[in-house]
C-alpha cells in the first residue's frame, strides 16, 4: 500500500534534469514549485520534464525528444550568440533589408579576414578629420569581458585569434558620470512560428568609475561587466547617484529616465525592435523542433542622444545571484521562465509511471513512441510545406479516467492524445490560439498583430514582418502617425468586420505597459 501512495506522489511530481549540478537559483526555484530533481539511480533516462544546461544539447537529444519533455536550447542558435556569426548575420541583413531598420550595430569588422577593410575605413576616418575614432577589441568566442581592450592608435591593436572590432560608442549616457548598459531578458518561446517574450525586469548593469576617454586602459571606466567590477577598487563603495556595487534594476532605471528628456515608449520601442530584428537574422535557419525554449540576454548600449545599440546576445544569461539586483530579477524571471513553459497536469504522467497496469506492454524497456514531429537539424522552417502534426494529452480524456479509477497506462493516455490537425493556409490560424498577452512579467513582443501573426505562421515573411515594425515604431515618433492614422483605422475596421479572435498585445518597457492600440490613439490625438 506505501508503495503504491509514494508511486502515486511520484507521478504528480514534474522532474528536472540539471547539467553539471548548475544553476543553482534553477533547482532553487523548481525545488520550492514541488518539483523534484532527476537522479540515475531512482530516474530511467527518459523520465524527466526538463533538461536544463548551459552548453548546447547534441543533435541525438533534439531527435529523442518526448512529449511531456523540453530543453532549455533550440538548436543552431550560434548565428546570434557567437560575436563574429552575429556581425555577419546583421551585415547580411542591412544589405538585403535596408540599413534604415538595421541600424542598431556598431560598425565591426572580423579580424583577420576583414583586415584590409578595416584599414580602409580607418583611413577615411583619419582623412574625414572625424573626431577621433575609438575602436573596441574583442575575442569573438569569449564572455565576461575576457580579452577586452580599447584603442585609438593602430599601434596599439595586438590580436593572436580570431577577433571583432567595433567602432566604439564613445558618447554613452551616463548616470552622475558612469557608464552602464542594459541586460534584456528575451524569451524565444518557439521559432516557428516565431514567438518572443521580453521580460520587464532587467538588470543595469554599471561600471564602477567614472568614465574617462582619457584613460582608456581603465576597464573599471569603460567596461559594464560584473565580473571585472566586481573585482575593482570602488565596487562597494557608495557612487554619486549609482549607490554600492554595480548593478541597478531596471524598475529603478525607469525612474531615471522619467528625470531624463526622453520619449519612453519610442526608446522601449527601439530596444523591442533591436530584440525582434536580430532574432529574423535566424529564425528561418532555426530547425523546427517542438519543445524547446530559450532565454537569451541581449545587451543594450543607450547613447547619449538616447538611441540604443546592440553590443551582443548572451546564449545561456549567468543566473548567479551577486548582489540585491540579481535576487530581485533573476528569481522571478526564472519562475516566469517556468509558468511561460506551459506545463500541464499530463506531463508528470512519464514512461515509467505508465509502467505495470498494461499487461500487454510485457516486461522489459517501453517502446519509444515518435509523437514529437521528427527533427531533421539539416532542415529549417522554410524548407517544410505544411506544419507537422503536433499532440496534446486532452484534459476531457485525463478527467474521465480519474472520475473512474482507471489508472493511466501508457497505451491509454497514447490512444487519448488529441491528433492537432496541420492546419492549412486558410484555417491555420483560427486553429492555433493566441499565445498570452503577458505571463508574469513577461510581455509578448511577437507577433504583435494579426499581421506579423499571419507572417510568421508558414514560411516567415520577414520583409511582412519589417513593414508592420518601421509602422508601428513611427506612429510613437511626433509628426509620424498623421501618416499612417488614416489608412491603419480602414485596416482595423475591415479586420473587425472580417471577424475572428481578439488580438491584443502590450508595449513592453513602461512600468504599467499599456495595449498597443488605445496608446497609439492618444499619441494620435495628443500630436
Amino acid at each position: 500500500g506505501s508503495d503504491s501512495g509514494a508511486q502515486r506522489h511520484m507521478a504528480a511530481a514534474l522532474v528536472f534534469r540539471l547539467h553539471d549540478r548548475g544553476p543553482e537559483l534553477v533547482r532553487e526555484v523548481l525545488l520550492e514549485r514541488g518539483w523534484e530533481e532527476y537522479d540515475s539511480q531512482d530516474h530511467e533516462d527518459q523520465d524527466w520534464n526538463l533538461y536544463w544546461r548551459g552548453s548546447t544539447f547534441s543533435s541525438l537529444e533534439y531527435r529523442n525528444l518526448l512529449p511531456w519533455q523540453r530543453l532549455n536550447h533550440h538548436p543552431k542558435t550560434v548565428g546570434i550568440t557567437r560575436k563574429d556569426f552575429l556581425v555577419r548575420n546583421l551585415r547580411r541583413m542591412r544589405a538585403t533589408c535596408g540599413s534604415s531598420l538595421y541600424d542598431f550595430s556598431p560598425t565591426a569588422f572580423i579580424l583577420p579576414n576583414d583586415y584590409t577593410r578595416f584599414l580602409a575605413e580607418h583611413e577615411n576616418l583619419h582623412l574625414s578629420r572625424e573626431r577621433s575614432a575609438y575602436w573596441i577589441c574583442k575575442p569573438v568566442d569569449l564572455s565576461r569581458g575576457r580579452g577586452i581592450f580599447i584603442f585609438q592608435d593602430l599601434k596599439d591593436l595586438v590580436y593572436d585569434g580570431p577577433v571583432i572590432l567595433q567602432r566604439y560608442i564613445s558618447d554613452p549616457l551616463l548616470v552622475s558620470g558612469y557608464k552602464f548598459d542594459l541586460r534584456i531578458y528575451v524569451c524565444v518561446k518557439s521559432f516557428h512560428p516565431l514567438t518572443v517574450y521580453i521580460h520587464q525586469e532587467g538588470l543595469v548593469r554599471f561600471a564602477t568609475e567614472k568614465y574617462d576617454l582619457s584613460s582608456l586602459r581603465n576597464l573599471y571606466a569603460h567596461l559594464t561587466n560584473t565580473s571585472i567590477n566586481k573585482l575593482g577598487p570602488f565596487y562597494t563603495a557608495y557612487k554619486e547617484r549609482v549607490g554600492p556595487g554595480c548593478k541597478w534594476t531596471m524598475n529603478r532605471f525607469r525612474h531615471f529616465l522619467q528625470s531624463q528628456d526622453v520619449n519612453e515608449l519610442l526608446l522601449w520601442q527601439r530596444i523591442n525592435n533591436i530584440v525582434t530584428l536580430t532574432l529574423l537574422t535566424i529564425a528561418p535557419s532555426v530547425p523546427l523542433c517542438a519543445n524547446c525554449v530559450e532565454l537569451f540576454g541581449f545587451d543594450v548600449l543607450i547613447d547619449g542622444r538616447f538611441k540604443p545599440w546592440l553590443l551582443e546576445v548572451n546564449y545561456s544569461p549567468a543566473l548567479t545571484l551577486d548582489c540585491q539586483a540579481d535576487f530581485v530579477v533573476k528569481k522571478a524571471l526564472v519562475s516566469d521562465l517556468i509558468d511561460l513553459m506551459n506545463y500541464s497536469a499530463s506531463d508528470s504522467l512519464r514512461q515509467r509511471k505508465m509502467t505495470g497496469t498494461d499487461q500487454r506492454l510485457g516486461p522489459g524497456p517501453l517502446p519509444r513512441p515518435r509523437l514529437l514531429p521528427p527533427v531533421d537539424l539539416n532542415r529549417t522552417h522554410n524548407d517544410q510545406q505544411v506544419r507537422p502534426v503536433g499532440y496534446r494529452f486532452s484534459h476531457r480524456s485525463w478527467r474521465v479516467l480519474k472520475s473512474q479509477n482507471i489508472k493511466p497506462t501508457l497505451s491509454l493516455i497514447y490512444s487519448s492524445m488529441e491528433t492537432e490537425a496541420p492546419s492549412d493556409r486558410t484555417t491555420g490560424l483560427r486553429e492555433q490560439h493566441v499565445p498570452p498577452v503577458r505571463v508574469g512579467d513577461f510581455i509578448r513582443t511577437f507577433p504583435f498583430n494579426r499581421a506579423t501573426r499571419k507572417a510568421s505562421q508558414h514560411t516567415l515573411d520577414v520583409k511582412k514582418v519589417l513593414q508592420e515594425l518601421q509602422r508601428l515604431t513611427n506612429q510613437l515618433v511626433p509628426g509620424q502617425s498623421e501618416k499612417t492614422s488614416s489608412r491603419r483605422t480602414e485596416e482595423e475596421l475591415k479586420k473587425k468586420s472580417e471577424g475572428g479572435e481578439k488580438f491584443e498585445s502590450l508595449f513592453w518597457g513602461l512600468k504599467d505597459p499599456p495595449f498597443i492600440r488605445p496608446s497609439l490613439k492618444r499619441k494620435e490625438n495628443s500630436d
